[in-house]
């Protein structure tokens, strides 16, 4: 019979962190006896996972997940059990919930490791005045986070001069619906703020400074319709999501395979500017990356960090110059100089121009017979000119979308459609 446990150590969180301490194989290795696994050689590291930084981090949730092996980097299933490059800022890993069927995740970072550091030493020299020291106590000592700790609700003032595009012009709405679904707490649920301990506010304070993409998965889950990837939890400052291709990997592609990715990417484009919940979303910069591919053929936003939302429903709570005020949450990943765009700036096309300048000619150039290749790249370039006047972003969304309707086929390569698209237009 297994000896009875000390109650205080009885909390999964402080058994977690009696296993990220000890930082021993053999001890995370027989946390579950019943997973079978190759013994590994090699030897988990907390400053890998950014579980040293805590609670200057992003959470521990799925942290139990690493070291009962239920996730395994791809270097895992080699002869060389090793951790891969901590320079690295994404990597391709295996979830499983059972040992015995495993998916493809992505593990990504918040930011590149070198920003990473450099953030952590202008914590330090910029509040404390040294060049290594705890990032937890220095941030403690912050006025925008003494404001957080009384705080019973998070309101714009708490968020005002974040670089996140999503906080730049905050609704209560929005950040009512941050807390209730923030998925790094067990009994999320509330608008209010009274379930999350100072270590909790402490994480999601940095979440958000650093980069709203895990904040942005939890709160519009894919589970609901939206275009995100799921959000699986996190470890230190390690974000593990469900597993896309970026669009690059596309860019050779068929022409049907083409013409199917970009009416998906209109698709995404109508609905963050029309949707249910009344949220204007736009891209404030897309790359090659922005974009991925589910095993299946649907297309999703692979990266949300540069993802601003207006409330059409409210419109912004914040006042007047609050936008400007800078603090060292507003300086973790960018220069402290920087200038917020205003929201007043953002237009409905917004979002549809940048893709035709840097997205869908990549995807779509050259693929087609001379007559559609034609129309096709006669509207991408009135269209990367900001479409004129004449022209609203509907009308051309469906423009382009009639041109390249016919042009996709329905066969077992788009899983996600099919075999539906045989027996609706629909598809």
């Amino acid at each position: 019979t297994e000896p009875r446990k000390h109650p205080r150590i009885a909390d999964p969180l402080m058994l977690l962190l009696v296993l990220a301490l000890s930082c021993n194989p053999s001890t995370a290795a027989t946390a579950s006896p019943s997973v079978p696994h190759v013994k590994p050689s090699y030897s988990f590291g907390r400053t890998f996972l950014g579980l040293d930084k805590c609670n200057a981090c992003i959470g521990t949730s799925i942290c139990k997940k690493f070291f009962k092996e239920e996730i395994r980097f791809d270097t895992w299933l080699s002869s060389h059990l090793k951790l891969p490059p901590s320079s690295l800022l994404s990597y391709s890993g295996n979830y499983t919930d059972d040992a015995k069927s495993w998916r493809l995740v992505d593990i990504t970072r918040l930011t590149s490791k070198y920003q990473h550091d450099r953030a952590d030493k202008r914590i330090c020299t910029s509040l404390l005045k040294t060049k290594t020291c705890s990032l937890e106590r220095a941030l403690r000592r912050t006025q925008r986070f003494q404001k957080w700790l009384r705080a019973k609700r998070l309101t714009p003032d708490l968020v005002q001069g974040l670089s996140s595009p999503m906080l730049r012009c905050p609704s209560q709405r929005l950040l009512d619906r941050i807390v209730r679904r923030y998925a790094e707490v067990p009994d999320a649920g509330s608008i209010y703020m009274d379930h999350l301990t100072d270590r909790d506010k402490l994480r999601l304070l940095y979440t958000l400074a650093v980069n709203s993409h895990p904040i942005l998965l939890q709160i519009f889950p894919d589970v609901e319709g939206w275009p995100f990837p799921r959000y699986l939890g996190s470890c230190g400052r390690l974000v593990v999501s469900a597993s896309t291709r970026p669009l690059r990997d596309f860019y050779g592609a068929a022409p049907e395979v083409a013409a199917d990715l970009a009416l998906q990417l209109l698709a995404v484009l109508r609905s963050m500017g029309s949707n249910d919940l009344n949220y204007f979303f736009y891209f404030t910069h897309v790359d090659a990356g922005t974009f991925g591919v589910f095993s299946n053929g649907h297309l999703f936003i692979r990266d949300a960090s540069t993802l601003g939302i207006i409330d059409k429903e409210e419109g912004s709570q914040l006042m007047d110059g609050q936008q400007e005020y800078k603090d060292i949450f507003s300086c973790l990943t960018v220069d402290c100089q920087a200038a917020f765009v205003s929201c007043d700036s953002i237009s409905e096309k917004h979002s549809l121009v940048m893709v035709c300048q840097e997205l869908l000619p990549k995807l779509l150039v050259g693929k087609f017979s001379p007559p559609v290749q034609e129309k096709i790249d006669a509207f991408l370039q009135r269209c990367a000119h900001g479409l004129g006047e004449e022209s609203g972003v509907s009308e051309a969304m469906a423009e382009l979308a009639a041109i390249l309707r016919p042009l996709r086929s329905c066969d077992s390569r788009f899983a996600y459609r099919y075999p539906d698209c045989r027996y609706s237009d629909k598809y």
